[in-house]
């Protein structure tokens, strides 16, 4: 939205002086500054551990046949995120409080219900990836466990908003190695494009792919996060041409870094091998060492991976505590204290303790990673539903309408088609190979 002219009379004034072209510029930069953080958050934590697994095994598996789809995702992801921004910028209200506003307690319950599922699922992989990182430096899996429950749990009882937002964006900055990691694999242009333009979908394992790169791009938590997060941090009106900025930024962001991690595993393990089959954490650095050697690569992997993870671990843990709170009716900020907020922070502690166990118990983090994503692509029409008709009910300068909510119905409809129908397709052929 256009922000109000500055030669605009102030009340009981007359017209204040226009400032300089470069004091305006100025002041939109400023202004942008003060936004972003929402936006870029909810995206370095969509590359979260989940998505860096299903992006290598992708490349491992299809080699450069799935480099075309995270592409293809960037606007979707935009347009879906950017309802998100437009309903928390104009109501100040989070995705829950909203559902349970326009369709009622038992919908809302419902929405919440399927988005904690899927936070809790994420969480395992953003663990399991955490636990696999340790164990490639030798830390046992209780122990890494036990300084992430330790170390999250405090950062959110002593921790503003803002500062929880800071150290996000510091631990995603950790991600930005994968890119500089397919710049070092040097991989054939030729053998990209032709990769890129070569799609079996025919093959039921290659259609379980796309359903989990899919799912792992559009996550329903992102929805309720970014949301949160807006209101979290006072943006309103005024502020969503930068939030928008930050989203669309935030989107190009992530699918660079996903591209980056498929192209590194193809070109590290050969567009023309045999498809390989990643196991474990340690299988997908080793494919970075060959680029990168030993040393370098598994210290370059490991930031990556754990930047990652404690970013989406962050991101997941906080979405399923607002919204469960939210629902409740119960205080649900950063800015209260936990004698102030107790189930936000009660939950909070709950799921990150219950995911640390179980993760404790040794799972599969590549096999639990892609099928949280293929979860996640099943639960998107519940999540893109409520999303939409929330936009559509906005108030009349900013509700989504004419041409353009066709074109978002559109996409929303076709991605979501395409998800489900990999997913089911993949699963009753009896999952991936």
């Amino acid at each position: 939205m256009a922000l109000p002219s500055p030669s605009a009379p102030l009340p009981g004034g007359r017209p204040e002086a226009a400032p300089l072209p470069s004091l305006r510029a100025r002041s939109r930069w400023r202004r942008f500054a003060a936004v972003v953080g929402p936006g870029l958050v909810v995206m370095l934590a969509d590359t979260d551990a989940g998505s860096v697994v299903t992006a290598a095994q992708s490349g491992a598996q299809w080699g450069y046949r799935l480099l075309a789809l995270q592409f293809a995702l960037i606007p979707v992801l935009f347009v879906v995120q950017e309802l998100t921004v437009r309903l928390g910028t104009t109501t100040g209200k989070g995705h829950g409080q909203l559902i349970k506003e326009h369709f009622g307690l038992g919908w809302a319950w419902f929405s919440v219900g399927t988005l904690v599922l899927a936070c809790l699922g994420a969480l395992l992989s953003e663990l399991s990836g955490l636990a696999g990182v340790g164990q490639l430096f030798g830390v046992p899996v209780n122990a890494t466990m036990a300084v992430v429950f330790a170390g999250l749990t405090l950062m959110a009882l002593t921790g503003s908003y803002r500062s929880v937002e800071r150290i996000a964006m510091a631990f995603g900055a950790f991600e930005l190695v994968f890119l500089l990691v397919a710049w070092q694999a040097h991989p054939d242009a030729a053998a990209m494009l032709d990769g890129a333009l070569r799609i079996p979908l025919h093959d039921t394992d290659y259609r379980y792919m796309i359903a989990a790169n899919i799912g792992a791009v559009l996550m329903p938590w992102m929805v309720f996060f970014q949301q949160s997060s807006i209101v979290e941090k006072g943006l309103t009106r005024v502020d969503l041409s930068a939030a928008r900025w930050d989203t669309a930024i935030g989107a190009v962001a992530t699918q660079l870094i996903m591209a980056s991690v498929l192209v590194a595993t193809a070109a590290s393990l050969g567009e023309g091998a045999p498809a390989v089959t990643l196991d474990s954490v340690g299988q997908i650095a080793d494919a970075f060492t060959r680029v990168l050697g030993p040393t370098t690569g598994r210290v370059l992997f490991g930031l990556g991976l754990a930047g990652s993870a404690l970013v989406a671990a962050i991101v997941v843990t906080l979405t399923a505590a607002r919204s469960l709170a939210e629902v409740l009716g119960a205080k649900h900020s950063l800015e209260h204290s936990p004698r102030e907020a107790p189930w936000f922070y009660g939950v909070y502690a709950l799921c990150l303790g219950l995911g640390a166990l179980l993760v404790g118990s040794g799972i599969n983090l590549v096999r639990v990673s892609v099928g949280v994503q293929v979860m996640n692509a099943l639960l998107l029409p519940i999540v893109l539903a409520f999303l939409y008709l929330l936009a559509r009910r906005l108030p009349a300068a900013d509700r989504l309408r004419g041409r353009y909510a066709v074109l978002v119905l559109a996409i929303i409809v076709l991605t979501t088609a395409l998800g489900v129908f990999a997913a089911l397709s993949g699963i009753f052929s009896g999952g991936p190979r």
